[in-house]
């Protein structure tokens, strides 16, 4: 789902990150007016558990992989605002830390995934969470998040003239649409986990996130997603599927080698510390190395929000 540097043309890539910069500005002062102090706490917790979960692939047929993109997860838990900023938080520690996604198509990333793929994931989940339909409304808000996210990044491939033939297409098309139902299934699932850890509380509150917890329920809630986020970095990298994702199936089929001249050379490229050889060891680690980065940048954008919204107040 990342696209790396070599694929979009200079005028689309810069275009895109020339959208993305202020459009992340505008979801910042928005998250600011409308951020639930009693939800900042979980921002560095639950950034960190998305960036474990998209470390690990799970197969999705014709010799590819997928993984968790988690931004409708976020939107249901935190708001839509907040969720956007803590996705380009991961996405810019995966582009400069581990080489995953260009760091000048960040903007394409960040536009696909962080906000047009929270936003669409989110509609369908807040339009829906007072109705009986409240579950497939996730369901379907994680399943379009992903969707769209693919089919943006293949409109940005096109646009920027790589030729893909009608088989091409259906076939990624295909691969995205298994990892979207699969998202969907994940996020709903993952959120009526969640409903357990606090009974008696919706999955949406009236402002758009989880309605406050009791200080005793948060600390057990932020521990327990804390725990399986390392333990998803260290153990559940073992199994993750070593198939290709869509976008380097994409490449392969079109002969583009996938992730060539980086911008920036990071020891921890593709999630392994180089010194440690290219093991579960030295995935691990660095997986563990990317939580502590994740929730240091959430954390320290939790307390700037908790500040603004003070200030606001």
């Amino acid at each position: 789902m990342h696209i790396p540097d070599n694929f979009l043309s200079p005028p689309v890539w810069a275009s895109l990150d020339c959208v993305a910069a202020p459009a992340i500005a505008f979801v910042s002062r928005r998250a600011q007016k409308s951020a639930d102090t009693s939800q900042l706490p979980l921002l560095g917790v639950l950034g960190a558990f998305v960036f474990a979960a998209q470390m690990v692939n799970f197969p999705v047929g014709i010799g590819t992989s997928g993984h968790l993109v988690g931004g409708t997860l976020l939107a249901c838990i935190i708001g839509p605002w907040a969720a956007a900023l803590v996705m380009t938080s991961i996405l810019v520690i995966q582009a400069l830390v581990f080489q995953d996604g260009g760091v000048l198509a960040l903007g394409a990333n960040v536009i696909n995934m962080a906000l047009l793929g929270v936003l669409v994931g989110y509609l369908p989940a807040r339009l829906l969470c007072r109705s009986a339909w409240g579950g497939f409304g996730i369901f379907i808000g994680g399943t379009c998040s992903v969707l769209v996210s693919g089919v943006l990044a293949l409109s940005e491939l096109t646009i920027s003239g790589i030729h893909m033939s009608a088989a091409t297409i259906e076939v990624s098309l295909i691969v995205f649409a298994v990892n979207a139902l699969v998202e969907g299934a994940i996020t709903l699932s993952a959120l009526r986990a969640i409903e357990r850890l606090k009974p008696g509380v919706s999955l949406l509150g009236a402002n758009g996130s989880i309605l406050p917890v009791p200080k005793r329920k948060l600390r057990t809630l932020t521990a327990t997603i804390a725990l399986a986020s390392a333990f998803i970095a260290a153990i559940g990298v073992a199994v993750s599927s070593k198939l290709p994702d869509g976008l380097e199936h994409l490449a392969l089929r079109l002969g583009i080698h996938f992730g060539a001249h980086p911008v920036v050379n990071s020891p921890l490229s593709d999630y392994y510390i180089r010194e440690l050889g290219m093991n579960w060891i030295s995935r691990a680690s660095a997986g563990l190395l990317g939580l502590l980065c994740i929730y240091a940048i959430c954390g320290i954008g939790s307390h700037l929000l908790g500040r603004s919204k003070r200030s606001f107040s």
